[in-house]
């Protein structure tokens, strides 16, 4: 079995499940025979059952889950093992079980093999838990802060110094080259509908609807494109095809309109994002601040040793010039 084959089956699975799973089904109404009350631990046994033995050692039901629980849609995690179980199809859990008893299997052997007690196994483990402690602390520090009432207060303070836009809705037909731009121009300007036009011979994506673009600002273009089109009214097409990075297009518009800017359902993403980001930075402040932190500084590496040159061999003395006679 693949590892990398059962998340998205579970997420494929057990997601629908979620929303259409029925309430568990009655058994027919029967005289009520008197029954003891399950002692707390044979209940909480019962809720969380053993599923499978590996070299003797009990896999319970929520292991089993935890094995998936990266893997699961997020309104699923919370969700308790012993539902969860019944949400998901036969086919799926019977994966998970399998791919626990394997996991279980597998680090056994690795104990046995002593591979536990290898130091750089224990550092990478050490690490690990410490990131993961890390994150569930920056967890509990922010996420409890960024409230559905935070995000709407910085949408409205942020919509406050937000000035009105100008805003168009225009068409376009896009060409490779300047020919058939003026062709097209041409045939517009003696009364061939747009949008016909545009469909018929436009290569942009765009052409299926008629070459339209729907509202964009002017920072949302290209700026030739965008020069072009906010010089137009309702109802203008461009005098001149227009020519950008992409070819060359004929351009209508069609409305104008003064924008206030993105709803808050559509900021929603983008404010929970920068807000997590702030209460990352300052917990992160808040945990340094509450620290002790001495800084030691290193001590200096030594000089490196400076070899003397030797000294350059002594010239033999030139001889006595020969005296003459």
């Amino acid at each position: 079995m693949s590892r990398f084959s059962l998340p998205l089956a579970l997420m494929l699975a057990a997601g629908p499940a979620l929303a259409q799973a029925p309430a568990p089904a009655r058994p027919p109404a029967a005289a009520p025979a008197p029954a003891a009350t399950p002692a707390p631990a044979a209940a909480a046994e019962d809720s969380n059952p053993v599923l499978a033995r590996v070299n003797g050692e009990d896999l319970r039901l929520d292991e089993v889950m935890a094995t998936a629980a990266e893997a699961m849609p997020a309104e699923l995690r919370s969700v308790p093992p012993a539902l969860l179980r019944t949400m998901l199809p036969p086919q799926v859990f019977e994966q998970l079980l399998d791919r626990a008893i394997t996991d279980r299997a597998m680090v056994a052997a690795a104990r046995t093999a002593g591979l536990d007690q290898d130091p750089e196994i224990r550092r990478r483990v050490r690490l690990a838990e410490e990131n993961e402690l890390r994150d569930a602390l920056l967890r509990r520090e922010v996420l409890p802060r960024v409230t559905e009432d935070l995000l709407r207060a910085r949408y409205e303070r942020d919509a406050a110094n937000r000035s009105a836009e100008q805003e168009v809705r225009a068409r376009h037909i896009l060409v490779a080259n300047e020919a058939d731009a003026r062709a097209i121009l041409a045939e517009i300007q003696r009364g061939a509908n747009f949008e016909e036009v545009a469909r018929r011979r436009s290569t942009d994506p765009a052409a299926r609807n008629g070459g339209d673009l729907g509202f964009f600002r002017q920072g949302d273009m290209v700026p030739e494109f965008a020069a072009a089109a906010f010089a137009l009214q309702p109802g203008q097409v461009s005098p001149a095809p227009v020519r950008t990075q992409f070819g060359w297009h004929v351009i209508k518009v069609e409305e104008r309109r003064t924008s206030s800017g993105p709803t808050f359902e559509e900021s929603r993403d983008t404010l929970r994002q920068a807000l997590v980001e702030e209460e990352v930075l300052a917990a992160v402040q808040r945990i340094r601040a509450a620290s002790r932190i001495e800084r030691v500084e290193p001590p200096a590496p030594p000089a490196p040793a400076i070899q003397a040159e030797p000294p350059a061999p002594a010239r033999p003395a030139a001889p006595a010039p020969a005296t003459r006679r």
